[in-house]
């Protein structure tokens, strides 16, 4: 089972000092949603059921070959983004996504849960500006069937919310 919640996040911290993940998926299919996923040099096919804050996830290992072949196969956008982990002090960890491509200027910050019941009972950090758990635009699988208009208004309305001002590495700040 994944219970998460997302939110838009402001400021975006200094994300040097964190781990990171590039990430690739693609979508086979939206119902029920089949995604496929290159995570660093990891591969995964994964299947999840309907629903926002909790629903069953299974995750099946992919080779590199099989990836290549499936990635081929899925409908609509690529999601490319680069994933931080960053602790929190009560254990959990936000996963802060800066996405890349198509959805350059997009963040989304997620944060999973061992229960429903700790998911409810989150205390919200005030840098987390709206919580779009609920919101189907913000999921991965929705955003794979955006046209060009609809991304630059999911962009735009993510950065009114969250005054984006990252700089990819190697910039100057």
């Amino acid at each position: 089972m994944e219970i998460e919640r997302k939110f838009i996040m402001s400021p975006i911290p200094d994300l040097s000092t964190y781990p990171k993940r590039v990430i690739e998926q693609g979508y086979l299919s939206r119902n029920p949603v089949v995604r496929v996923r290159k995570d660093n040099d990891d591969y995964y096919l994964t299947y999840k059921a309907k629903g926002f804050m909790a629903r069953e996830e299974y995750n099946l290992p992919l080779n590199k070959e099989a990836y290549e072949h499936l990635i081929k196969k899925a409908d609509g956008n690529i999601i490319s983004k680069v994933r931080y982990l960053i602790p929190e002090k009560n254990g959990l960890t936000i996963e802060l996504d800066i996405f890349e491509k198509d959805f350059e200027g997009l963040t989304l910050a997620e944060v999973e849960f061992e229960s429903k019941e700790d998911a409810l009972n989150y205390e919200v950090p005030e840098f987390f500006v709206k919580d779009v758990t609920e919101c189907k635009e913000y999921h991965n699988s929705q955003m794979s069937t955006m046209d060009k208009s609809s991304i630059k208004a999911l962009i735009e309305a993510n950065q009114a919310l969250s005054h984006f001002s990252f700089k990819k590495e190697g910039e100057a700040k």
